[in-house]
């Protein structure tokens, strides 16, 4: 079986990414420093732990593996501490992605899947969002991913280096096996934020902002499935592998979700009462962010199935209760 490379393996959607690449008949190979993921993620293929800035490590490890592609997932993603620390951000971000990529052209693998994001479009606030939009990142996170797509199409004129970036908002559910899921320390998303409050363990779930401009007052959202889109990827590898042209791809469901709904449907899926209290806006925020796929279900046949409300969260409610990782 054909070796892909995948950095940042062990955090949420690496490891998601990595079951899906050995059920895809590849040997993902997990490259990752621990720092927000889990050694327990890990159990799809083999585990080489290191850094992106470390070239020797990303030297010893391509030489190794010998492998056909890159699937770069490994960055700190963090909005509001990309605010506050831009340096670590760059520094971490992209500097290590341009270690990554050096590494990769020095080993002669010349594929890379990018793990991108919607934000680096910036305020588009009620727009709908596909690859047209003009890029205008507002923070530090979203200017370290811009600037990652920016070397890697600079790395395909100097090295013929082939890319497809993949940029989408929030990502939800879990494996239904429940053999990966979400676990962060400090856990900051909405949907594991909710059950933890479903489950006891915080007093409550918050909701920022009541007086949007929304049928219900809250924000509206985009969400896709961490199984769909990990498929996307395995799709854009083949892309990549098939010999066909760079190409940037959004990844959303068109439509987006309040936050009201998104809990008015986790009560509708575990039967449970979900304690709220409600705060003012947050700064930033905006009334609604959603992106379309139109580009990636017509050229690389992708179909988002599982990118429901109701899906995503009983997903992720059966990983909530059954699942963890310890180290």
């Amino acid at each position: 079986m054909s070796n892909v490379l995948v950095t940042g393996g062990a955090g949420y959607i690496g490891s998601h990414a990595c079951k899906a690449l050995r059920e895809a008949g590849f040997t993902p190979i997990t490259y990752d420093n621990l720092s927000t993921g889990w050694n327990d993620a890990v159990k799809f293929g083999p585990f080489e732990q290191g850094e992106l800035h470390d070239r020797a490590r990303l030297d010893q490890v391509f030489a190794k593996y010998a492998p056909v592609a890159v699937m770069h997932f490994a960055a700190l993603s963090q909005v509001g501490e990309s605010m506050s620390k831009p340096g670590l951000y760059w520094h971490n971000n992209v500097g290590g992605s341009l270690v990554l990529f050096e590494a990769a052209v020095a080993a002669g693998c010349l594929n890379v899947v990018f793990s991108s994001t919607c934000a680096t479009y910036g305020d588009h606030d009620n727009v709908l969002l596909d690859e047209t939009v003009e890029q205008h990142p507002i923070n530090a996170y979203a200017s370290s991913k811009r600037a990652i797509e920016d070397l890697l199409r600079d790395f395909e004129g100097a090295h013929e280096m082939s890319s497809v970036i993949f940029r989408y908002f929030n990502v939800a559910g879990a494996d239904p096996d429940a053999e990966v899921g979400e676990f962060h320390q400090p856990e900051t998303h909405l949907v594991p934020l909710m059950l933890d409050a479903i489950a006891g363990k915080r007093a409550a779930l918050t909701i920022h902002g009541t007086d949007y401009d929304t049928p219900d007052g809250t924000c509206i959202r985009d969400y896709v499935h961490v199984c769909d889109l990990v498929d996307a990827h395995v799709l854009g590898l083949r892309w990549l592998l098939d010999g066909k042209a760079s190409r940037v791809f959004n990844l959303g469901s068109g439509t987006g979700f309040s936050v009201r709904e998104v809990v008015d449907q986790s009560r509708a899926v575990t039967n449970m009462a979900v304690p709220v209290t409600e705060g003012p806006r947050r700064a930033g925020d905006c009334t609604k962010l959603v992106s379309g796929s139109t580009r990636a279900e017509k050229e690389l046949g992708w179909a988002p199935t599982r990118s429901k409300m109701d899906i995503m969260i009983a997903d992720a409610w059966r990983w909530h209760q059954i699942g963890h990782y310890d180290r």
